[in-house]
């Protein structure tokens, strides 16, 4: 059964002394299979945190419905639900040994003392602190402290485990590390499992199903290639990856770029026309070896990042950055000024019906493009 969220909608007091309202979550709505780890993904004040607080009963939802394993839990307390949650900032206690902390639940819960020692002893070899059962959070490192709240969450094999940002206040590195732990350990123990992040990243290499979530919304579901290759929104496509964001004009069959014609690839023709925003991600723009269908860009400045160049090109006035990968076996040099036939060999076409202007100011309010 795992877990439906139908129409949840919650509204909070901006405690501005105006008595305003502040809509966090907006008549979401999603499904997580059992034994599935779905990723809530949106940037920071989007709802997600607030979402998998009603999921766990920590808050109360306005409207709509929490179904757990058939069962609509909307109105039952925290307790009651089968629920591990794992904070972003370990909230272990610091009097406590490794073994106490992880074992804890398993005391409130009155478990006899030899299943106790079976399941700490099972969860520190789990995360990998076999032999830290003696020490104090003082004396470990962020990521081992992140172990021991998620085995401490695990301790009295929950239904569900509901994760908020677990990894955020740790560097890229150990981030990455316990990333590809998590995912391990899910294989495993194969909890239905929820997890809060504003990184892509994350999201991407932990996640069986993405929800993306933006303003108390949710903007599209699916899989990291369905997000990635095929964004619903403008919102998805300029937020997920790195993103060109380039104004022109459809008439159905081509798009004018200042002066360049860019053919609609894929389709003869596109129920698109006027005003279109074209969203293209730079590793889709090529150098192109084809004189009738390139278009052509001015060469910026080139940046050498190792494995790759990337370019940034002048389009007809507008910016436009490239990544020119080395294991294509070819060897270029690019000088400012020198003219570069290039061709967008994938984009998102939107219609923008609120003009050019408008929207890139949008964007740029919202951060996803300077």
């Amino acid at each position: 059964m795992g877990i439906i969220v139908k129409n949840v909608s919650k509204e909070f007091k901006t405690g501005n002394g105006k008595g305003g309202i502040f809509t966090a979550v907006d008549n979401v709505s999603f499904h997580v299979a059992q034994g599935h780890l779905v990723a809530l993904l949106g940037p920071s004040g989007s709802g997600k945190s607030t979402v998998l607080r009603i999921i766990a009963g920590l808050e109360k939802p306005d409207t709509g419905e929490v179904v757990l394993e058939g069962k609509s839990m909307t109105t039952r307390p925290a307790k009651e639900r089968g629920v591990g949650f794992v904070f972003q900032h370990y909230a272990l206690f610091k009097h406590m040994t490794v073994w106490k902390n992880i074992a804890l639940g398993l005391e409130v819960n009155k478990f006899p003392p030899d299943q106790i020692k079976s399941r700490v002893n099972e969860l520190l070899e789990l995360v990998q602190l076999k032999g830290y059962d003696h020490r104090y959070p003082s004396q470990l490192s962020g990521g081992q402290r992140q172990r021991v709240a998620l085995a401490r969450a695990l301790a009295p094999r929950p239904n569900f485990l509901l994760l908020d940002e677990p990894f955020g206040a740790l560097d890229a590195k150990v981030r990455r590390n316990l990333s590809v732990q998590l995912r391990k350990l899910h294989n495993e123990v194969k909890t239905t499992s929820v997890f809060v992040t504003h990184d892509q990243e994350e999201a991407f290499e932990l996640a069986d199903e993405i929800v993306v979530i933006n303003h108390g919304r949710v903007e599209q579901i699916g899989s990291a290639e369905d997000i990635y290759d095929q964004p619903a929104s403008k919102f998805v496509a300029s937020f997920i990856g790195n993103i060109n964001v380039l104004e022109g004009c459809s008439d159905g069959q081509t798009i004018r770029i200042g002066k360049e014609l860019l053919p609609i690839p894929g389709a003869s023709a596109t129920n698109k026309t006027g005003d279109v925003v074209i969203l293209i991600r730079p590793e889709n723009i090529r150098i192109s070896k084809d004189s009738e269908k390139n278009l052509i860009a001015t060469v910026k400045t080139v940046s050498y990042r190792g494995d790759r160049y990337e370019i940034m090109l002048d389009l007809a006035g507008l910016e436009l950055r490239m990544i020119y990968d080395k294991t294509r076996g070819e060897t270029q040099r690019w000088v400012h000024g020198s003219k570069l036939p290039i061709q967008l060999t994938k984009f998102t076409l939107f219609e923008a019906h609120e003009g050019h202007e408008a929207l890139r100011a949008k964007l740029q309010s919202l951060g996803y493009i300077e």
